[in-house]
């Protein structure tokens, strides 16, 4: 019963660090995959460097993005930080 005792802090310590930190993580973690594998050509993006952007071309591992100068440069999916509504996008 006395080892029981001093299992129960650790269990609850565990179980805090998964609610409070792993789990949350692991949410963000498929939002940000859900959103770049939804990708599509047009969308407004910025990258996880803060280069913003549109979507001229996409195959399986990367994008081609056409920013307001008109050069076109091409970026690893995952390097999309988010994508942007219309109202907020670059022209």
């Amino acid at each position: 019963m006395q080892g029981l005792q001093g299992l129960i802090p650790m269990i609850i310590i565990f179980a805090l660090m998964y609610f409070m930190l792993i789990r949350p993580a692991q949410k963000q973690r498929k939002n940000t995959q859900s959103m770049q594998n939804s990708l599509a050509k047009g969308n407004k993006v910025v990258t996880i460097g803060g280069l913003h952007g549109e979507i001229e071309a996409i195959d399986d591992s990367s994008v081609l993005i056409k920013v307001e100068d008109g050069s076109k440069l091409r970026f690893e999916r995952a390097a999309i930080g988010k994508v942007l509504d219309g109202a907020t996008a670059t022209k």
